[in-house]
């Protein structure tokens, strides 16, 4: 089992940048892939990026590419998300979710999830 913490969100002006951390407990972190997918008020959950279980192999959704930056440190059991150029569309609860190992764009492959950290960019 794995239990998953975000942190890192906050408020920040468009043209911004923030780092989100997401700290895994449990032995299956190492093999597992990571993903990062936002909620926006009122919208379905949505896919951002994701890192399969060596850390060689990510994939982005074309909103965010070029401007987050997903990465692991498995010694420190932690995937981060850098976000630089942030824009108001941005603004959403950003969640981590752990499954699978080549890392997903698809919510079901994701089998534990954190309790999400709220982003917001003003304009």
């Amino acid at each position: 089992q794995v239990q998953l913490v975000e942190s890192g969100g906050g408020l920040v002006r468009a043209g911004g940048s923030l780092r989100l951390s997401c700290a895994a407990s449990g032995r299956t972190f190492r093999s597992s892939a990571m993903g990062w997918f936002r909620q926006a008020p009122g919208k379905e959950r949505e896919f951002v990026a994701a890192i399969s279980w060596t850390g060689r192999s990510t994939i982005y959704a074309d909103s965010v590419k070029g401007r987050f930056t997903i990465s692991r440190d498995n010694a420190k059991n932690t995937v981060y998300l850098q976000m630089n150029s942030l824009k108001p569309e941005d603004t959403a609860v950003y969640y981590c979710g752990a499954g699978g190992t080549r890392g997903s764009a698809d919510l079901s492959n994701y089998d534990y999830w954190g309790q999400g950290t709220q982003v917001t960019v003003s304009s």
